[in-house]
């Protein structure tokens, strides 16, 4: 999808219509957007350039009577010249033919709206599964950087496995969680979605077949696919994924993996119960299921702690444990963790360093800081109240508004609740809709595709009075 990243001067002695026509020529003699590609929709044009939908549909004109581009009814309107066709005698490279031919899928339309939309700040993100920036410890970050001054000794590559001073700090962290880990045993990587790819990569062969609950975030990635792998969603409950299911669809599709969300599950925000986290190791156990348990969520409880991870209780190496700091101090460190067996540990590691050489040095030298100042443990503590204020906050604002329209169930921990429409809609409709309002959205069907009663609604980015806002709005155009 083609994107704008320019507004015309509306003070200028130049019409608005020709800066438009200038802006999308420059696009299309600089190859930027190249033959074939399919420009915005009119309306998108005209509110991304913040102009009447009249000025646009007169730039476009001009643009196809200069041979520039032109329009078909149901494929929208297309780059079918360019400058550079027009005086060469070879033709340009077909780069959408390349784009297609891609390994990798692309985002569904959906994603790549969401994604395209989200650093709007005129839109209201009330899915979003991100911090508020009013929630990152900018003040200590700063500290933490100026007390950097005489340590910054590994700002080249770093070892495979990640700087042995942050490993050895995770390790002790993850004490504090029930898991011993030496530093051998960890990876540090830039995320757990990094940790996701190089597991993909690295130790599951192609075609094979993973299984997750129903609904999960990872549906809503292409991650496994690009890899040639199959994702099959099994049963949830109000405890968890559902052991009787589990073992069913090993049974049925000789599954490699079980990827699994206990703590504060994304989307659904359902917190495993203590046993159902004990049936579901001894049916993986019983059925020599390897388990990858997201934890990225795990710290955020509101009135107290929930279970211990899964890889807690784990004593023969079942347990493959993701981490990261995303979700409690800052998405932009990129700084997350893998912790295994040891081969299994080097051959990620291996993988890693193929791919990109390693984490951020200074990122690291950061986290190491954060992890052993205990300021750390202070600034998740705080994060903790406030999303249990914004929590209560979102809580009480679906009791007033939307009692004759949902239910929900309220979390115990981590940013969402799963909203389930009374009536099935059309959530592209109603995401359209929202958008058009400046609200987005995160349909239900984006993390199981069959849904079309779900919203995921995080408290955890947009401020108070914008939830309020929000949610109000998201009120009425259900009751229409």
């Amino acid at each position: 999808m083609l994107t704008v990243d320019w507004k015309p001067d509306k003070q200028a002695d130049i019409p608005v219509y020709l800066q438009i026509v200038a802006y999308i020529k420059g696009k299309i003699e600089a190859g930027e957007w190249p033959l074939r590609s399919t420009l915005p929709t009119q309306r998108a044009l005209a509110q991304a350039f913040e102009v009447n939908r009249s000025t646009v549909v007169t730039a476009l004109e001009e643009l196809k009577a200069e041979g520039l581009i032109e329009s078909t009814v149901g494929s929208g309107t297309i780059v079918s010249n360019n400058t550079w066709s027009l005086l060469q005698p070879a033709s340009p490279p077909d780069w959408l033919g390349y784009v297609e031919a891609g390994v990798h899928p692309p985002n569904t339309p959906i994603i790549q709206d969401i994604n395209r939309y989200e650093p709007d700040p005129s839109y209201i993100r009330l899915g979003t599964g991100e911090l508020s920036p009013r929630l990152l410890p900018t003040r200590q970050m700063e500290s933490i950087l100026a007390g950097l001054g005489g340590k910054m000794t590994h700002l080249g590559y770093a070892e495979p496995k990640g700087l042995l001073p942050l490993r050895e700090e995770i390790s002790r962290y993850l004490g504090t969680r029930g898991i011993e880990a030496s530093p051998a045993s960890i990876l540090v990587v830039s995320g757990a979605l990094q940790a996701l790819q190089l597991i993909s990569l690295g130790i599951l062969r192609r075609g094979s077949t993973i299984l997750l609950e129903q609904p999960s975030y990872l549906f809503s990635l292409p991650l496994f696919q690009s890899s040639g792998m199959r994702m099959v969603g099994v049963a949830m409950d109000r405890e968890g994924i559902r052991p009787d299911a589990l073992e069913r669809q090993k049974l049925a599709q000789g599954a490699a993996l079980l990827y699994t969300i206990p703590s504060y599950h994304n989307p659904t925000g359902i917190l495993m119960s203590e046993d159902r986290r004990q049936q579901v190791l001894e049916v993986c156990a019983r059925e020599r299921l390897p388990i990858l348990e997201d934890d990225v969520y795990g710290e955020l409880w509101f009135d107290e702690p929930g279970p211990l991870p899964l890889k807690s209780r784990d004593r023969g190496g079942q347990v493959l444990y993701l981490g990261s700091l995303s979700k409690t101090l800052s998405p932009g460190l990129r700084i997350g963790w893998i912790v295994g067996p040891q081969p299994v540990i080097e051959r990620l590691a291996d993988v890693k360093m193929q791919t990109d050489y390693g984490a951020s040095s200074l990122s690291q030298l950061v986290a190491a800081e954060w992890l052993a100042s205990g300021m750390y443990s202070e600034h998740v503590r705080e994060v903790r109240h406030a999303l249990k204020k914004r929590r209560d906050l979102v809580v009480r604002l679906l009791s007033r508004w939307f009692g004759d329209l949902a239910e929900w169930e309220v979390p115990s921990g981590g940013f969402y609740i799963w909203l389930r429409l009374r009536r099935a809609v059309s959530m592209r409709s109603l995401f359209s809709k929202a958008l058009a309002e400046g609200i987005l959205l995160n349909p239900g069907y984006v993390y199981d595709r069959s849904d079309s009663q779900h919203l995921r609604l995080s408290y955890a980015y947009a401020d108070e009075d914008k939830l309020e806002q929000a949610l109000h709005s998201l009120a009425r155009l259900l009751s229409t």
